[in-house]
């Protein structure tokens, strides 16, 4: 015989494949065969169909397409014989899935196999419409499956339960047809049946709120009665497991119980006295006992309020920690996260426990239980916490330092009351895994080291000692040597000693030796090279004595191959050399770093990107109000296509190019400056033009300096000429060739303010009842951005009320919708509706503008929806 005839028997077959050597040889054995099968299924060979099926579906499993072979799968189970049946089915389920058209064919077939005498048969056809059913087969087969419920064989229950879980998972609908005979399973005998009814019942909940209540009221005592009868029940080999009766079924019911007593004080209470029975009866010795107790633990987590179980079911917990077993200790660890939201106070009973996990050889169950130390933290336990977490974070391991390292620095920073032992602590971290600190975070330290003010000399002296022993962590020189150049002097004098330090005696000399160790010390960490020479420059004005054998490490830097040391080291060697008299002016002690604003930026509440799409005013450091407008977006090339431009991002990229700090400001005043001036910051930066002012008696409004800010402010009003005062625009010598440069965006003194051109009105959408006009302007040098003013009028004699306009747009437009001046329309246009629009096109100049839009409301009560497109915008819009 022919080995890859038709004829060839499904081990031959795999034989022939396992034997190959190399992958193409595996395709020409497995090609060669399906080309056999296709000609034995062309000349219809029903003798070997259950074979060429079997092989089929081997050929399937390694990959290959079979596709060709589907329908003999139709064929084999429209066969009368058993075996055929149960050859096509089992490729039903292997070569099909719900997707496939075909699938539509077999719907009559397992009709009427359902319906067979043979329970076998009908099992095989519930088994395959249990795994392949679609939404189609479901509404045509539902009726056949929910008579089998009551069929006489416990299996065909079973399989019959289970075929309707997937009904109801594809046609929702058809839940509340089957709340009646699922819940006549919860009352069934043998384990198998009760076990599918109790996950029905459970799927049937969560599709059906309906079916919740049901069960709610009518089945809670039930199950609460078999659930007692299970964990009472004596032995029975068939479902005993490590000594423990059917814990598959003790499961369901607790899951089931769970979605039962959630929501509902009527159900939890009927259940405590059963979960408390399982919760103290049930060993943990065993595995399938630890399963039971994890769920009867989730289950008195989810029921309403019982503040004795709730401490039990902790308590549990707290036994798992223990445990040998990994899972069980993670399982446990996830449990108590949740647990921490209901009752902290029982789970912080377990902290000493949970910080021993902290310490395990098992590195998620080390990552889960640092998670939950950070939930357990308080004000009153703040600091044995973080001693325990900083202690042990000298001996933790490398790769989870980084984890133990944010952990402890993100505590501290949240609960720190005195700043004092928020420096104590940084410290700590920075001298242990300064590696691993990110840089906002020694940042946001020396941040808090400015502010102190009473511990600066206290801070600068920590930093001077655990130099002297850490000095291989980076993260902690930079913060070291930036105190030093600051508060050197305080270092050397012994300014500001607290009664908890010891005394310590440092000369100028020493503090420049630490300087010039850490700079030597560090050749490979540019950062920290950059600080120390800046430290150093402050030192030679600090300390008088020691400035030449400063200005010598200097200049040892002159020749570095990297461009910004060799820079530094040119201008500050200059500066020590020739410059004395501004050196001490240039290297004057840091003003106080805003704390409050820093640490809002760094959690985002300070939003650092303003908006800029109409113009509204940003406030500079100097206090000096000035616009932006859009074009500085297109001017800066930010805009695409396929990167629509929001509102805010002109803002927050000006704030990123000239490094200033950028903070809204009002609506109310980004409304009126707005229409006052065309003019942007960048123009401002250039010199080119000064902002218009309508009279004299504006200036001071634009002009909001303080005490700290008058010189910007001079020089602001002495940019301003008296042409300026009364409405017009003085423009600096040679600047014209610069406003062609810039295409026109500085204001235009011959035009009158928002005299643009005009756009005719357009009738947007119109139908039988409603009629849409939409009336168009621009902003003055904003020639991206159009304003929409949109009416709408009702034509017909009845009021629309709940009434709301929805518009989208292609993704090279941005679309912004202002609410609307009311939600009623009257009848026959006795009034309208207007709304405000604002679109700014990223691709003006070569797509026009395109809109759909969507308008719903209510006439007489029925909700009314109209649609449609707007293609008719004026082109040069």
């Amino acid at each position: 015989m022919n080995p890859f005839s038709s004829g060839t028997r499904l081990r031959d077959m795999i034989r022939s494949i396992r034997a190959c050597k190399t992958a193409a040889e595996e395709r020409t054995v497995v090609r060669k065969e399906c080309a056999a099968i296709r000609a034995a299924i062309s000349e219809n060979d029903q003798d070997y169909r259950h074979r060429n099926l079997a092989k089929l579906m081997f050929i399937h499993m390694l990959g290959y397409p079979t596709h060709f072979g589907q329908m003999e799968c139709l064929k084999s189970i429209a066969s009368p014989g058993f075996p055929e049946k149960r050859i096509g089915y089992l490729g039903l389920m292997l070569l099909l899935d719900e997707r496939q058209e075909v699938l539509m064919l077999v719907t009559n077939s397992i009709k009427q196999d359902l319906n067979h005498t043979n329970q076998y048969i009908v099992g095989l056809a519930l088994c395959a419409l249990g795994n392949i059913c679609s939404a189609e087969m479901a509404r045509d087969l539902a009726p056949e499956v929910e008579r089998l419920l009551q069929f006489r064989d416990p299996n065909i229950r079973k399989k019959a339960a289970l075929c309707i879980i997937r009904i109801i998972k594809k046609v929702p609908d058809l839940a509340e047809n089957f709340i009646n005979p699922a819940a006549s399973l919860l009352k069934e005998k043998h384990h198998g049946v009760l076990l599918t009814g109790v996950q029905l019942c459970t799927d049937l909940c969560k599709v059906s709120a309906e079916a919740l209540e049901y069960f709610r009221k009518k089945c809670t005592e039930g199950l609460v009665k078999v659930l007692k009868d299970l964990a009472n029940s004596p032995y029975a080999p068939e479902y005993d497991v490590s000594g423990i009766t059917d814990p598959f079924l003790h499961i369901r019911l607790l899951k089931f119980l769970r979605v039962l007593g959630q929501g509902d004080v009527d159900a939890s209470d009927c259940m405590n006295d059963i979960l408390a029975q399982v919760a103290t009866k049930t060993e943990s010795n065993k595995n399938a006992g630890n399963a039971i107790l994890y769920e009867c633990v989730a289950t008195i987590m989810s029921i309403e309020d019982n503040g004795g179980l709730r401490v039990l079911a902790i308590n549990i917990l707290g036994r798992f920690l223990s445990n040998r077993d990994n899972n069980i200790r993670y399982v446990a660890l996830n449990m108590l996260m949740r647990a921490i939201t209901v009752d902290s106070q029982a789970v912080q009973r377990h902290r000493a426990t949970i910080l021993e996990c902290v310490k395990d050889s098992d590195a998620s169950i080390r990552k889960r239980a640092l998670e939950l130390v950070y939930l357990l933290v308080n004000e009153s336990n703040v600091k044995p916490l973080t001693k325990e977490l900083v202690d042990y974070l000298e001996v933790s391991e490398p790769e989870f330092r980084g984890d133990l390292t944010a952990k402890i620095c993100s505590i501290v920073e949240k609960f720190s009351a005195e700043k004092v032992w928020y420096i104590d602590q940084m410290l700590k971290v920075l001298s242990e895994a300064g590696k691993y600190v990110k840089d906002e975070v020694w940042h946001a330290v020396i941040v808090v080291i400015t502010n102190a003010s009473n511990l600066h000399g206290y801070a600068v002296r920590s930093l001077y000692r655990l130099v002297q022993t850490a000095g291989d962590q980076a993260i902690l020189v930079r913060v070291a040597v930036w105190c030093i150049g600051e508060y050197g002097d305080m270092l050397v004098n012994g300014t500001g000693v607290l009664d908890i330090e010891e005394p310590i005696t440092v000369t100028e000399s020493d503090a420049v030796d630490v300087v010039e160790t850490a700079v030597k010390q560090h050749s490979s960490d540019l950062t920290s090279r950059a600080m120390c020479l800046v430290t150093l420059l402050k030192l030679s004005s600090r300390f008088p004595s020691c400035s030449q054998r400063i200005n010598d490490i200097i200049v040892q830097y002159k020749g570095s191959l990297v461009l910004e040391l060799q820079q530094r080291a040119l201008e500050f060697s200059s500066i020590v050399d020739k410059h004395q008299n501004i050196r001490s002016a240039l290297v004057e002690r840091m003003p106080v770093l805003d704390e409050a604003t820093y640490s809002g930026r760094r959690a985002g509440s300070i939003p650092a990107v303003v908006s800029t799409s109409q113009g509204a005013p940003i406030n500079l450091p100097n206090g000096v109000a000035k616009t932006t407008s859009a074009p500085l977006v297109d001017l800066l090339d930010l805009s695409s296509d396929d990167v629509p431009v929001p509102s805010s991002s002109g803002g927050g990229f000006l704030q990123d190019l000239l490094g200033v700090d950028l903070s809204p400001a009002s609506s109310q005043s980004g409304t009126n400056q707005a229409q006052k001036s065309g003019t942007d910051v960048l123009l401002d930066l250039l010199s080119i033009g000064a902002p218009p002012a309508q009279s004299s008696s504006s200036i001071p409004d634009m002009l909001s300096t303080s005490q700290d800010n008058k010189r910007s402010a001079n020089v602001l009003e002495q940019l301003s000429s008296p042409s300026v005062a009364s409405g017009g625009v003085s423009t600096p010598l040679g600047s014209s060739s610069m406003m062609d440069l810039l295409n026109g965006f500085a204001p235009n003194p011959s035009k009158p303010e928002n005299n643009g051109p005009t756009y005719p009105s357009i009738a947007a959408f119109e139908s039988s009842s409603l009629k849409v006009t939409f009336n168009f302007s621009k902003q003055p040098g904003n020639p991206q951005t159009t304003l929409v003013e949109a009416n709408f009028s009702n034509k017909t004699p009845n009021a629309y009320t709940d009434f709301i306009f929805q518009a989208a747009v292609p993704k090279f437009l941005q679309l912004h919708l202002d609410p609307a001046s009311g939600n009623t329309l009257p009848a026959h246009g006795n009034g309208s509706i207007s709304q405000n629009l604002r679109i700014t096109n990223s691709q003006h100049g070569k797509k026009s503008l395109v809109m759909r839009i969507r308008i719903g409301y209510k006439m007489n009560s029925k909700d009314i929806l109209e649609d449609g497109q707007i293609n008719n915008f004026p082109r040069d819009l």
